[in-house]
């Protein structure tokens, strides 16, 4: 049972700042600088990554190709191992204050492609086709790479078509695993087309990964790996989330003359001078978390197995898990990760975070229990927030304020209502993407 009147305000408010401090402490630990330093070195012409070595002297040519919202970190932190040398293209939905010197910067943006998208791809199909066996490339990929980079397979499929089709895809509920498999097929740049682009250069991918660990190929669309998933699987996918009415009819057409083409497979020769090494993930921000967690005095456990569930089904699950831990913790927190997943109709302004947030405020009135979930890249749907914060005095608060919360939750504009009561988790866009974070509190 909680608390009542100002103690029970005053503790709510102290677990919201723990809590906080718990997803900060695990944005600054989970740093893409830190990555590199320790998976990535250079000394005497050798660069290290992970457990392959480069001579960078030995190829006639080296060049970088960093996609994703963390574009500019990541190729920022390979110059600062290796220096001036390097050369290449910068794909990122943010332009950085200044840029690295030998690089070429396109804006694209996210979650929906855009003209600098396209241009982009391009650029990038035409510097890897320049490339020979005694080349070198060098992918940096992280999330967000799906949009900020692209070009469609056909070339009757224009912006605004691909623009329609990420919107359908994106509204549509699907996880982005399914989501990726269709754009996979529809692009001239994922599921490995880069690295059929690059072939037969020598090729490393570094990979700062917003995807479940076993589903690697799904980063940014897997633009430098196999593909494992197929064009029977896309036609089952768009079925499944009654996508062809809702694609444009250049897009519609390939569905219907069941005329998209395979991806490259793991067999394929072209990916036998490759390599792909994940230095960064959402297991390290859970790690993080954990571990303040627990220097916090809390009695700690993790679950992800609500990985890229609907929001309400998640709800009701980590509430039910962190209510069974209190038989074991006098002060309980459960650390989960991953993505949930939205079926937005007539939204307004939140992100999946915020959704998910809500919901479980409707949920634990009258508890001592505080919720956060919030996105790594700073970004949770179309809001300026990276996610929100609840616990048993959320309804009331916003009550107070005059604010439905039934109307905010059924109309998909959480973020109003967090902006509203100062529980939004405001951070900016961080340059990073490691899927998001939820922490769980009972005391």
């Amino acid at each position: 049972m909680s608390e009542g009147g100002p103690d029970r305000e005053r503790l709510a408010a102290s677990m919201r700042t723990m809590a906080r401090q718990m997803f900060l402490r695990a944005l600054a630990d989970a740093s893409i600088e830190g990555a590199f330093g320790k998976h990535v070195s250079y000394e005497r012409g050798i660069l290290r990554i992970r457990e392959d070595l480069f001579d960078l002297h030995s190829y006639a040519r080296v060049v970088v190709v960093s996609i994703g919202k963390a574009g500019h970190i990541m190729a920022q932190a390979l110059r600062n191992q290796v220096g001036d040398s390097l050369e290449g293209i910068v794909a990122t939905p943010v332009q950085p204050i200044s840029q690295l010197r030998g690089f070429r910067y396109f804006e694209g943006a996210h979650p929906k492609p855009n003209a600098e998208s396209v241009r982009a791809a391009e650029a990038i199909l035409k510097s890897l086709q320049a490339q020979t066996a005694s080349s070198l490339v060098i992918f940096l990929l992280s999330g967000g790479g799906s949009s900020v980079m692209e070009k469609p397979i056909d070339d009757e499929v224009s912006l605004a078509d691909l623009i329609q089709t990420y919107q359908a895809l994106v509204h549509s509920g699907a996880p982005i695993a399914e989501i990726n498999a269709v754009r996979k097929h529809l692009s001239a740049v994922k599921g490995g087309r880069l690295a059929q682009a690059a072939h037969p250069a020598q090729q490393v991918s570094l990979l700062v990964s917003d995807v479940p660990d076993h589903a690697l190929d799904a980063l940014a669309s897997g633009p430098t790996m196999p593909d494992t998933t197929t064009v029977q699987e896309c036609q089952a996918i768009a079925a499944k989330y009654e996508l062809q009415r809702q694609f444009p009819p250049s897009v519609r057409e390939l569905f219907e003359r069941h005329a998209l083409e395979e991806t490259p497979k793991s067999d394929d020769p072209i990916f036998h001078r490759s390599r792909w090494w994940p230095i960064l993930s959402n297991s390290d921000v859970v790690n993080s978390a954990v571990e303040e967690a627990k220097r916090l005095g809390f009695g700690v456990e993790f679950d992800n197995s609500c990985d890229d569930w609907d929001y309400e089904r998640t709800a009701e699950y980590l509430l039910s898990r962190l209510r069974e831990l209190r038989s074991k913790f006098a002060r309980a927190c459960l650390i989960s990760g991953g993505e949930v997943t939205v079926r937005v109709k007539n939204g307004g302004v939140g992100g999946r975070n915020q959704q998910l947030a809500l919901a479980v405020a409707t949920r634990i009135r009258g508890e001592n229990i505080t919720f956060l979930s919030a996105g790594t890249d700073g970004i949770d749907g179309n809001s300026p927030a990276a996610g929100g914060i609840v616990d048993a005095t959320t309804v009331d608060r916003a009550r107070t304020r005059r604010i439905d919360v039934t109307a905010a939750l059924s109309g998909f504009n959480a973020y109003p209502l967090f902006e509203a009561i100062d529980d939004a988790i405001v951070t900016g866009p961080t340059g990073n993407n490691l899927r998001d974070l939820r922490i769980l509190l009972s005391y």
